[in-house]
């Protein structure tokens, strides 16, 4: 009779393979890469006002930018106010999104209403202006 050393001795030792694991991996990671939501940005940096009563929107929105110097921005190209229009309109089509306007500071009342009012004037039922935390 053999001991239970020389059995053990006498097994082939058994491996396992990681390959399926790492292929199992590898397809989580490009799956997870691949269903990430990607967040817009206008392209420029603008200081917003603080806001005592602010709230989270939606992801799928229009954002235009309007600077401290005036330029009016969406998806880093300057649209001007005369562009908010047929920007706004084109990116409506059938959806309901809502417009987020970041203006700076800074930027006269007078041409934020300007801005507001071509996106109403395209269709938009709900325009809201962003502010610090939001």
């Amino acid at each position: 009779m053999r001991s239970k050393l020389e059995q053990q001795l006498a097994q082939p030792q058994q491996n396992i393979d990681l390959s399926p694991l790492l292929d199992v991996v590898f397809i989580l990671l490009i799956f997870f890469i691949v269903t990430t939501v990607f967040v817009r940005e206008t392209g420029i940096e603008v200081d917003k006002p603080q806001a005592v009563s602010s709230e989270q929107l939606q992801q799928n929105v229009i954002l235009i930018a309007i600077s401290d110097s005036g330029d009016v921005v969406y998806d880093n190209a300057n649209i001007g106010v005369a562009g908010v229009l047929s920007t706004v309109s084109q990116l409506l089509g059938e959806q309901n999104k809502s417009v987020v306007i970041q203006a700076d500071k800074s930027v006269p009342t007078e041409l934020l209403v300007k801005v507001i009012d071509q996106a109403k004037l395209a269709g938009a039922r709900q325009v809201n202006i962003a502010t610090q935390g939001s």
